[in-house]
């Protein structure tokens, strides 16, 4: 087949009809895409008459995908050399009002491909339906993000092959972000000239030092001007999945005296190829790129010399101002700590993670809420920075951390150490960050671990797990997507077969479900479908709680309890509370009582899910965030606890036992209020009693901390062996999931195992629990009635035999306890 009928054939698929029938009088004329939603497209009427634009549809392509996201189809006259604007109805009114459609909906960034058709036929486009460029696409310093684009006056007609390599170059003049002046009036519009070259000069000539580029604040103060700079490679990132360009620095002979101020800077430039070590002049323009300083735009480029090198600027953490990490921007740094990961969620997805001096808590799992909390941040701060692996794409195939490459058997967990960084600092998307230019050394300081041992005394472990939305669409392996959870039959059973294996493990008899979905009890429940793979699974008969309704509450997720029959049986009657403040945000808790088997002592279990810190926006009042630490909807969770507690007060089950044991997610960490309720109520909270502060399930944004906990009733907690939390999901990279989005097939088989590790986002909480069964007292042999018992003289050791049957029973009775 040839390229122009492969290009016809892929166009006819995508539904846009075949280029060769399209009108040439109508092409996209200019392309804003700049600040927030400062977002428009112009078109242009290049021919001699009017076009009833009814008939055209322009066309946004996200993300690389092959079919449309936003389809906006026009009306309207375009007269003969005139221009139609249409415009984001968000759009500044500079734009608006040069508009002639103003729209809502999605639109598109600088990653997205446009279509501009008429009647199903493509009449232009802007980028490459199918590709993914990363963040925008670039040649010759033009680029689709950020900037306003105009066509080419010697373009006439739109550019209908929309599968080929895009080189924005060949066709559009770049200006800078926000640029409006030249919108409405193609040809007309006066556009500014690019100001004149500079004369390179030759090598060794007078240029300017990155340190005046710089500046010694976080913008340059040269932005917007072109500069001849002559510095040395450190860093070379050329490649078309990587950040397209390459980082000089000044030689050392040619530091300015400021410490404050940069020596290296990045430069985004394809075109000429450098290595490591290459000392290079050009002519570039200084500009800033998501508050980076960097150099683009190279009219023109020498290599003046070759195997060079600096020597990299130390940095130890924490530092005592960010300003120390702004003014080695650009730099090649140093950190010869050995630094621990705190957090690699986006380790899959962009090849990135955090290193601390230690393992990062939330300010609220090891703080008052407040100023303590407030400073525990801040620390935090200055003790962390991120590790690119200095590429743009997302989803690589291959992630180098840890080496070789990290895979389902090749974890880098939260808690691991680094040592070795050496790279070039930078920063980007509200971070700094170094981009390695040799191999960091990786320690599993925090290597994986099995489920933790039954106390020697415990006679029954309970849990808490939260299963990440358990979804199983209608039990019957139809019904995907649901309203949560896996998205197909495959990603169930994926999801399933890491549940139950992490659910076997933890040998427990009594479990606490969280975020289950709510669908009842019925046989295809998801409670019903997990409960019995579990009994499979384990080899023991697994029960689940029957709360007798068709749905526990109106959200989508519940709580529920599962149970091992051999040990526990129910007692009572389950019971659960839509009352307020239960009816909405927080979850209905759930509760039953059971009696143990072997012992017959009775306990309560109760199960609860308190409302989450997201979805801010909707508070009011109390519940606004207030800054302190504990985020928004903290007066809901607190009103939740109290009532729980009330609730609890009335023995819901109908069994009068004073045992009560509380597990849950209570999305609030150790120190803040929705605690402080609990324990002041008398309830033990079990993790920090017998683990400190500095305990964990889960981590959010490099910071770990406790939100799922266990807190028992007086009487219960003298009962209590152990607690522990088991270390199978916050710690681990989120790519190890269940999941099967932006996963090619060999990324699927290499991040996905069967086992327990990332099979959700919680750790289980773990309570082992002694329940002892009342032994007989022994009594002395019986004599016969005609017989007294015999007593010598020295009766001590008859004493010391008859306090001796007195002290066994006692003696087995305390150490059940």
């Amino acid at each position: 087949m040839t390229k122009n009928n492969l290009t016809i054939a892929i166009t006819a698929a995508l539904g846009l009809g075949v280029p060769a029938m399209a009108s040439a009088d109508v092409f996209i004329s200019e392309y804003i895409e700049g600040s927030s939603n400062n977002k428009a497209i112009e078109l242009y009427n290049s021919g001699d008459t009017a076009i009833d634009l009814s008939s055209y549809t322009l066309s946004f392509y996200f993300n690389g995908n092959t079919e449309s996201g936003n389809d906006i189809s026009l009306s309207g006259i375009l007269e003969p050399q005139a221009t139609y604007v249409i415009a984001n109805s968000n759009a500044v009114s500079d734009i608006t009002d040069k508009s002639q459609l103003v729209i809502g909906g999605s639109w598109y960034n600088g990653d997205d491909a446009i279509v501009l058709s008429q009647d199903g036929n493509v009449v232009d486009s802007l980028g490459q339906i199918g590709t993914d460029p990363g963040s925008y696409w670039e040649s010759d310093g033009v680029r689709t993000q950020d900037r306003t684009l105009r066509r080419l006056d010697s373009i006439t007609s739109g550019d209908t092959t929309t599968d080929d390599a895009y080189e924005p170059h060949t066709q559009w003049q770049s200006f800078d972000k926000d640029t409006f002046d030249g919108l409405g009036g193609h040809l007309d519009s006066n556009p500014v000239e690019p100001p004149p070259t500079l004369a390179i000069g030759e090598c060794g000539d007078s240029a300017t030092l990155i340190s005046a580029v710089q500046g010694n604040t976080d913008e340059s103060p040269l932005k917007g001007e072109q500069v001849i700079v002559e510095a040395i490679v450190t860093a070379s990132f050329q490649g078309d999945d990587q950040l397209s360009g390459f980082f000089v620095q000044q030689p050392e002979s040619e530091y300015d005296n400021d410490p404050t101020t940069s020596e290296g800077v990045f430069v985004y430039h394809r075109a000429d190829t450098v290595n490591v070590g290459d000392k290079v002049r050009m002519v570039a323009e200084v500009d800033e790129y998501y508050g980076a300083t960097q150099l683009d735009t190279v009219s023109d480029f020498i290599l003046c010399d070759e195997g060079l090198s600096v020597t990299p600027a130390t940095i130890e953490l924490p530092v005592e101002s960010l300003n120390d990490l702004e003014a080695t921007e650009g730099m090649l740094v140093s950190l010869p700590q050995e630094l621990t990961v705190t957090e690699n969620y986006g380790l899959g997805r962009y090849g990135e993670f955090v290193v601390a001096t230690g393992r990062q808590f939330n300010p609220t799992q090891i703080a008052e809420p407040g100023e303590a909390a407030q400073a525990v941040a801040q620390a935090n701060r200055l003790s962390r920075i991120l590790i690119d692996d200095g590429r743009t794409g997302q989803n690589p195939e291959v992630v180098p951390y840890p080496a070789p490459e990290l895979s389902a058997a090749n974890s880098l967990r939260v808690g691991d150490s680094v040592t070795g960084i050496t790279g070039v600092m930078t920063y980007g998307f509200s971070a700094y960050r170094v981009h390695p230019t040799v191999a960091p050394q990786f320690i599993a300081t925090n290597a994986r671990n099995e489920a933790p041992v039954r106390a020697e005394q415990a006679t029954a472990r309970a849990a808490s797990f939260n299963v990440l939305n358990y979804f199983n669409g209608d039990g019957n392996g139809e019904g995907f997507p649901t309203e949560r959870g896996a998205d197909s039959a495959e990603e169930l059973e994926r999801q399933q077969a890491k549940l139950v294996a992490a659910l076997t493990e933890l040998d427990a008899d009594i479990i606490g479900l969280i975020e289950i979905e709510n669908d009842g009890f019925g046989e295809n429940s998801a409670l019903a479908t997990l409960t019995h793979a579990l009994s499979e699974a384990s080899g023991s008969e697994w029960q689940y709680v029957d709360m007798g309704v068709d749905n526990v509450g109106t959200d989508a997720i519940t709580s529920a309890i599962i149970y091992r029959t051999e040990q526990f049986s129910e007692v009572g009657t389950p019971a659960h509370t839509t009352a307020e403040p239960f009816d909405y945000g927080n979850r209905a808790p759930v509760a039953q009582s059971f009696t143990h088997t072997e012992s017959d002592e009775q306990f309560t279990f109760v199960v609860t899910h308190l409302r989450s810190k997201g979805s801010c926006g909707s508070a009011e009042g109390d519940d606004v965030d207030s800054g302190d630490g504990q985020g928004c909807w903290n007066a809901t969770r607190v009103t939740a606890a109290n009532e729980l507690l009330a609730w609890l007060d009335g023995y819901p089950t109908g069994v009068e036992d004073s045992d009560i044991l509380i597990v849950g997610d209570m999305n609030a960490y150790t120190k803040e209020d929705p605690i402080a309720v609990f324990t002041d109520a008398e309830y033990t909270d079990l993790k920090t009693s017998m683990m400190g502060d500095e305990h964990y399930s889960y981590n959010y944004r490099g910071e770990s901390g406790s939100l799922d906990h266990a807190f028992a009733s007086a009487s219960l907690q003298e009962k209590v062996a152990a607690v522990a939390t088991w270390a199978i999901n916050a710690d681990e990279p989120p790519v190890f999931d269940y999941n099967l989005e932006y996963q090619s097939e060999t990324q699927q088989a290499n991040y996905y195992a069967p086992d327990a590790y990332r099979s959700s986002d919680h750790d289980p909480v773990i309570v082992d629990l002694v329940f002892a069964a009342e032994e007989p007292e022994e009594q002395p042999p019986e004599q016969p009635e005609d017989e007294a018992p015999a007593v010598e003289e020295d009766s001590s050791s008859s004493h010391f035999g008859w306090w001796l049957l007195l002290l066994v029973p006692a003696l087995r009775w305390m150490r059940r306890r």
